[in-house]
């Protein structure tokens, strides 16, 4: 935005941040809740929708391209109200479309896993070597400290990898997917907002991620079949990406010391790790299963945290309120517990984490005897 129009705001006691913050917070969500009802109108002449199989827990068939919308938001009011973010990182914009091509094409013809890895490893790569977003310290966690560059880059690519795919998997009932990028989203915005003012870009960044989720959720979440929408792949893996490239983000504030606010905390590693739990410890979950069960981690199956609550009788607004109180939950006890040595931090952040998903295999169990 114009230098000028900056100082005009200024004068007239308009913090120019704020105004960009609100601004791309309404776009973002107007953008998104006014797209959907198009989207979802040419899914049903068009026949691209979802059909239910055996991994699904919907019995209809459901519009998936939900995630267009979303694309659509960000990619018009990232680049608007947090341009500095674009100057910065300069091939994040083209990951971003990259990952939306490729999304696409998967919601409507289904593309083999090794064509969506190939794009996954690109973008990441893309980022990481590209733009330098990449995981530098992991301050003391294993004993770790600072990474060398080449394990670094190897290590955050595999992170970004790792992560749109969890997300991906999270993506199974109604809510969850876009209820997690809200809280998520709102966690570390808050958090960057705290750490000085270098970091209003990626505040404004979480602002849009919330409100495009919101405006998605009004009919992710809607009881009326006409009106009823999933993210898709395009969706899930943009959603997951951007929270991964936050998530990092999150923890090179403390290596890089800056002149308006710093404050070293110990544990920052740990705090992202808690903050993005729920997809880390649900795809866990289900690939020790895969295992105990002696099957490929790559089967699909219904071993979700969410589909155990499903079998428990609950509906899918119970069942994702359960799984973000309790991610929640977590989060608090990491705050809380923040100044504790990193590794029993991180000790005590996976047993909680593993304790809520295996929490519904016991009650399931309790309940069949």
């Amino acid at each position: 935005m114009n230098n000028n129009f900056e100082t005009f705001l200024e004068s007239t006691g308009i913090s120019f941040f704020y105004f960009k913050l609100l601004l791309g917070f309404a776009f973002s969500f107007l953008i998104t809740y006014v797209a959907i009802p198009t989207i979802i109108k040419i899914s049903r002449r068009k026949n691209l929708m979802d059909e239910p199989g055996a991994r699904s827990s919907h019995l209809r068939k459901i519009p998936n391209l939900g995630g267009i919308a979303i694309f659509f938001s960000l990619g018009v009011c990232a680049p608007i109200f947090a341009y500095e973010l674009f100057d910065r990182y300069k091939f994040l914009f083209a990951s971003f479309i990259i990952l939306f091509f490729v999304g696409v094409m998967d919601d409507i013809m289904v593309l083999r896993a090794y064509k969506k890895l190939l794009a996954q490893i690109l973008v990441s790569a893309l980022l990481v070597i590209g733009s330098d977003v990449r995981i530098r310290n992991l301050f003391g966690v294993f004993g770790v400290y600072e990474i060398n560059y080449y394990v670094s880059v190897a290590f955050s690519i595999l992170t970004f990898i790792i992560l749109i795919n969890a997300f991906n998997l999270i993506d199974g009932i109604d809510g969850l997917a876009g209820s997690y990028t809200i809280a998520t989203s709102a966690l570390f915005g808050i958090s960057f907002f705290r750490l000085g003012s270098h970091n209003d870009p990626l505040v404004i960044l979480c602002g849009i991620l919330i409100a495009a989720s919101l405006g998605f959720l009004f009919y992710n979440l809607s009881n009326k079949r006409s009106t009823k929408i999933f993210m898709g792949d395009t969706g899930s893996m943009i959603l997951g990406f951007l929270l991964s490239f936050t998530g990092i983000s999150f923890i090179d504030i403390f290596i890089a010391k800056r002149d308006d606010v710093f404050y070293h905390l110990q544990s920052a590693p740990v705090i992202a790790v808690a903050i993005l739990i729920l997809p880390i410890i649900d795809t866990l979950t289900v690939i020790i299963t895969r295992i105990y069960h002696k099957k490929s981690v790559l089967s699909p199956d219904k071993n979700h945290i969410h589909h155990k609550l499903l079998n428990l009788g609950l509906t899918h607004r119970r069942s994702t309120a359960y799984i973000i109180a309790y991610y929640l939950f977590i989060i608090i006890a990491a705050y809380f517990l923040r100044h504790l040595n990193v590794n029993q931090l991180l000790l005590i952040i996976v047993i909680l984490g593993f304790l809520g998903a295996y929490l519904p295999i016991f009650l399931l169990r309790f309940k069949k005897d």
